[in-house]
């Protein structure tokens, strides 16, 4: 799983208040199978039933379960990525892991970040804020988010890179649990301070009138999503539902780009920049960008480290750079390529992006909410805090 797997999604999050629909933020300043391959399922690992679904290669049966494409050139040591059979799945009971211990899960760790972080009477990213905004950056909008920049990486890819250690001492899911808190915590923080400042700063251009160039960044950055790393999909693995594991991929996406997110990140950034054209909205996206490149490094080495020379063949016959190793001859999609992104992972990211287009105005105005709240000192766990000192 790669390092900034939370935070994509978290990244989701902020298209949907930011800009899915207009690229504009309320500005107070402006007026405007050959062989048999290795699959991963979308959300569980249970494979009972797997033909029970016709086989039919038309886009709806596709999307209920998945085809293997044609691997015959594939090395076969890499799983498919985002096989999904509909019949596999099970809303089971509670503790097994079904949608029910999924849902509970999911509810539980965003109920503990709402308390103990969003909401200003209990929680502390008002406080966090505050003292960015107070004690670090005296007032610069800046400078609190190049604290942000800063402090998201270590936190996020260091917790990430002690994984194997976390692991062994407390188990895969409770240190899945320690690792998103704190992410999801400062991905919030960030995504608001960034909504409430995008039009600080310089402002270099403004081309948001323009309408062909604001359709354009609009498709760059509804493809950009399409851009997320494959552990991604493994929903119930991401919620700790299902143990998490680190996973080997060599189809769909990674075949383009061994780091799909670190691209959907770039081509994100330049559409939101380009709408944009603040000052404080360039620091910001380089700081999006850069950590992602960073995640780059640390990923291949993650992925070598648990893998070795199994992941050291697959990096050989992929890039970084889009369709390079396609356009150099070290990778051949397979003629029924199609097969790999007709799949539901990717159809239910494009649909939660679309969808973001309708909740937009909602969103902005939760946004615009948040901002207005103000400082309420002190949070829920002050009382343990007073008891400790």
């Amino acid at each position: 799983m790669a390092p900034n797997k939370l935070f994509t999604l978290a990244i989701l999050l902020l298209q949907c208040l930011y800009n899915a629909s207009s690229f504009h933020i309320p500005n107070s300043h402006l007026t405007r199978p050959a062989r048999s391959a290795i699959t991963t399922s979308l959300h569980s690992t249970n494979n009972n039933n797997r033909d029970a679904l016709p086989s039919s290669s038309n886009p709806i049966s596709l999307l209920l379960k998945s085809q293997p494409s044609d691997r015959q050139n594939d090395l076969m040591i890499g799983e498919d990525s985002g096989m999904y059979n509909f019949s596999n799945e099970k809303w089971g009971s509670l503790g097994e892991s079904g949608w029910v211990t999924f849902f509970a899960a999911v509810g539980t760790i965003l109920t503990a970040v709402t308390i103990l972080w969003v909401l200003p009477s209990t929680g502390y990213s008002d406080d966090f804020i505050h003292f960015l905004e107070q004690d670090v950056s005296h007032g610069n909008p800046h400078l609190v988010t190049l604290a942000f920049g800063i402090l998201f990486p270590i936190v996020h890819s260091g917790l990430a890179s002690l994984r194997p250690f976390g692991e062994k001492i407390l188990g895969a899911r409770v240190w899945r649990v320690i690792f998103a808190f704190p992410s999801l915590c400062l991905a919030y923080s960030w995504i608001v301070y960034f909504i409430a400042h995008a039009h600080d700063g310089i402002q270099y251009y403004d081309v948001s009138g323009v309408g062909w160039i604001h359709s354009t960044a609009w498709i760059v950055n509804f493809l950009s999503f399409l851009f997320l790393y494959p552990s991604v999909y493994n929903l119930k693995e991401v919620a700790a539902v299902e143990k998490p594991k680190v996973h080997l991929w060599e189809t769909g996406v990674i075949r383009i780009t061994r780091h799909p997110q670190y691209v959907g990140q770039t081509m994100w950034s330049a559409a939101h920049l380009a709408m944009v054209g603040t000052s404080f909205t360039a620091l910001t996206m380089a700081l999006l960008v850069g950590h992602h490149a960073f995640a780059c490094w640390n990923g291949d080495r993650r992925l070598e480290a648990e893998y070795g020379d199994k992941f050291l063949a697959i990096k050989e016959r992929t890039s970084i750079i889009p369709f390079q190793a396609i356009i150099e001859g070290r990778q051949k999609l397979p003629k029924d390529y199609y097969k790999e992104l007709i799949r539901a992972p990717l159809v239910l990211i494009a649909v939660g992006s679309i969808g973001a287009y309708f909740a937009h105005p909602y969103m902005q105005a939760g946004a615009a909410l948040a901002k207005n709240s103000g400082l309420v000192p002190g949070g829920i766990l002050d009382g343990i805090f007073l008891e400790i000192n």
